[in-house]
């Protein structure tokens, strides 16, 4: 039961981080990046990676809340979407 939960949340997170990334640093170049008014001296491959984590982080906050604010419990979820079997 946890484990489908778990899938619901960071399964659809994980693509939109890759596609929020994807548009991101088409338009920002990792060099041009601040944090708290000092440049970032890291390499171009630890910042997209950092990058996509935040996307991801954000992006399963969002689907955890979605699931979070349904009608019914996660064991109601459970039972519909496997029609009871489990």
């Amino acid at each position: 039961m946890k484990c489908r939960l778990w899938m619901w949340i960071l399964w659809p997170s994980f693509l939109v981080a890759g596609i929020a990334e994807g548009i991101f640093f088409t338009l920002v170049h990792p060099e041009d990046l601040v944090f708290l008014d000092h440049p970032i001296h890291a390499s171009k491959e630890a910042i997209y990676t950092v990058g996509f984590f935040a996307f991801w982080l954000l992006c399963a906050l969002s689907s955890a809340l979605t699931i979070y604010i349904l009608p019914g419990s996660v064991c109601d979820l459970n039972e519909k979407a496997d029609g009871g079997l489990l």
